[in-house]
């Protein structure tokens, strides 16, 4: 008699609970996704989409997942692509960073024998003459910037909807309400990490507002930016998202003002070949980021059969698909892979 596939619920339609539902509807399992306010309609319906790594120095767990998942993403894309034909505005076109000084040039230096060590030849860093990296480029004072190899980007709700699209494709929809049904996976955002605090009567995370915008510049498939604390991001769709801050105290989650202006400035200062671009769309959210700073993942602790898979903060998207595997293992097979700094436990 063939085996019954599993049945599991995932709750929360952001990155994280999307890419689980794609892994594991890949490997067999009947998966119900709900969330009462839509695909993508949290802190994973943002503009910015860098898919960019930690410094290739003092390695730790976290450093090496993050490495595994960006160099998965690639497969991953354009896996759901093919299923879905949405295309999730995916590209490894790497990013660019100015030397202030000469400190920081030997620094940089530096770190490029860390890169080849620690990432294993699959991508590089190494230091360029500014003048060699073409029109959209920042100043740099020393006149050498960083370039590594290894970032890239995608568009954040073009990902959401490619994913969407890969899940309908194979018969799973995102509905608002259902109840549950066999294991079940929160990836809820900013709010669940409330509501597991809550249950355990101490903070294991907290919601961290940021604001971004788009401007309508058709920069190519030239490597991204990041200069005075901005992410400048080329998008394939025409438009170069500019984000983000990160304000712990807010009063509306999705509410603007004049710090979204300033990133804007800020990113004209920098980049002086956006002066003339026009303004095309601004957004502001709320990103769940978990008391360890790293995802958190694993067994919710005193709910028999929940799991809980958030954390993400600015780096879900580039985590997602190795979180979504580690997921699947845990709640298919009880193969428990989840890093010690990423369980859940380890915000408590």
């Amino acid at each position: 008699m063939p085996e019954i596939a599993p049945d599991i619920t995932v709750r929360g339609a952001g990155i994280f609970g999307l890419s689980i539902a794609w892994v594991l509807t890949r490997r067999g399992a009947r998966v119900q996704v709900v969330d009462p306010h839509g695909a993508g309609s949290g802190s994973s319906g943002g503009l910015v989409g860098a898919l960019a790594p930690h410094v290739p120095e003092n390695w730790n767990d976290k450093k090496a997942f993050q490495l595994d998942s960006l160099l998965m993403a690639e497969a991953f894309w354009t896996d759901v692509q093919a299923a879905g034909g949405g295309d999730p505005g995916y590209a490894r076109t790497g990013r660019l960073q100015p030397i202030a000084d000469d400190h920081g040039l030997a620094l940089a230096l530096a770190r490029t024998k860390g890169a080849r060590d620690l990432w294993q030849g699959h991508a590089v860093w190494e230091v360029i003459r500014a003048k060699e990296a073409g029109d959209f480029a920042p100043y740099s004072p020393s006149g050498y910037l960083i370039r590594d190899t290894l970032t890239a980007r995608m568009h954040p709700r073009q990902a959401c909807a490619a994913l969407v699209a890969a899940l309908q494709a194979k018969g799973v929809e995102v509905v608002p309400e259902a109840p549950d049904r066999g294991s079940v996976i929160w990836a809820t955002g900013w709010r669940g990490l409330l509501e597991v605090s809550e249950q355990v009567g101490k903070s294991i995370g907290a919601g961290i507002k940021g604001q971004s915008a788009a401007l309508a510049h058709d920069a190519g498939p030239v490597p991204q930016v990041f200069v005075d604390g901005l992410h400048i991001i080329p998008h394939a769709n025409g438009t170069v998202a500019i984000g983000s801050t990160s304000e712990r105290e807010f009063d509306t989650p999705d509410g603007l003002d004049g710090q979204c202006d300033d990133l804007i400035a800020r990113a004209v200062a920098a980049m002086p070949v956006l002066a003339e671009a026009s303004v095309v769309d601004r957004w502001a959210g709320v990103r769940p980021r978990a008391r360890s700073r790293a995802p958190m993942l694993g067994a919710w602790p005193g709910r028999d059969g929940h799991f809980i898979a958030n954390g993400g903060f600015k780096i879900g998207f580039g985590m997602a698909p190795k979180v979504a595997e580690v997921m699947a293992d845990l709640v298919l097979d009880g193969n428990d892979g989840i890093p010690e700094g990423f369980r859940v436990e380890a915000s408590m």
